[in-house]
């Protein structure tokens, strides 16, 4: 039979560690949006259906908008961007993850919470100044801010690093470094009209 692969959120962390979160580590969501997506994954893994929760985070891509896509934009343009530079996280392409969600679903690994990044970790701020080296422009023109000038409806976690252990043990292929994704992702738009 199919197996459900439920795509969650590091939101339904509390941002508060200083270490990877494990994938059973205790959420602490604190905001709606996070308790939705941890009922939802509640709700998938009590279903008594084949199911896995992937939980990832920062993710970005060729198409709709995102924070990456927007950086690559404001690159081309001329002055200073200010950048959060208190959150830390890993971005994650999604050619990388639909890969791994492909991956576990055609594996053997058993149904259980996985996290699904990219490796590696950086804040917005250097995940901006990546974007803009990697676009030819200036990342001297990024500014690091602090989150408390860029306010949401659903506030990040500060601190959203998934450890990957549980998908490791499995002999799932390994996302590559975020940097390297990234690269390949900004010459994908570069080769867009």
């Amino acid at each position: 039979g199919a197996r459900l692969v439920h795509v969650s959120t590091d939101y339904v962390f509390a941002g508060d560690a200083t270490s990877p979160y494990a994938e059973d580590a205790d959420p602490a969501p604190r905001s709606a949006y996070g308790r939705t997506k941890l009922a939802g994954e509640r709700a998938v893994l009590e279903s008594g259906a084949r199911a896995s929760v992937v939980r990832t985070a920062w993710v970005y891509g060729l198409h709709g908008k995102n924070f990456v896509a927007t950086m690559f934009r404001l690159a081309g343009g001329d002055g200073p961007v200010d950048v959060v530079d208190d959150q830390r996280g890993s971005p994650t392409w999604s050619a990388d993850l639909a890969a791994a969600l492909v991956a576990l679903g055609a594996s053997q690994a058993p149904d259980s919470v996985y996290h699904v990044t990219n490796r590696g970790e950086t804040t917005w701020y250097g995940l901006a100044r990546a974007v803009f080296a990697g676009a030819g422009a200036d990342p001297g023109r990024v500014r690091p801010t602090t989150t408390d000038k860029f306010p949401r409806p659903a506030p990040r976690p500060a601190y959203s690093v998934l450890g990957t252990a549980r998908w490791d043990s499995h002999d799932l292929p390994a996302p590559r470094h975020w940097s390297e994704a990234l690269a390949y992702a900004l010459l994908a738009m570069s080769a867009r009209p």
